[in-house]
């Protein structure tokens, strides 16, 4: 029962810590312009360090709502939400991990 309840808290974990990274970085994507200019490699990889974090929660709102727009069909939608849960689950972990070595 201890190994479930810590897969259970690594998933929610996972997701807290995406959602946590994915509304920062919507915060501040505003500020830095939407504009489609050439970005340089660091910035590239800056943002695909931190779409590796706020993956999870964004894919899950992608597929919230394009459920709810009936422009996804159920079985995408479902493996979608099993995508975010192995994603997040994978996050926790890590987390965990870094979080118990401090």
């Amino acid at each position: 029962m201890h190994s479930l309840w810590l897969l259970f808290f690594s998933v929610a974990f996972g997701f807290t810590a995406s959602a946590i990274v994915a509304n920062v970085y919507r915060i501040v994507q505003p500020a830095a312009g939407r504009q489609a200019r050439n970005e340089s490699f660091g910035e590239r990889s800056l943002r695909s360090a931190v779409m590796i974090f706020a993956g999870p929660s964004m894919l899950f709102d992608n597929a919230i709502r394009g459920f709810r727009s009936k422009s996804w069909h159920p079985v995408t939608f479902w493996l979608a939400s099993a995508a975010v849960l192995y994603w997040s689950l994978a996050l926790g972990l890590l987390v965990l991990e870094v979080a118990m070595s401090l």
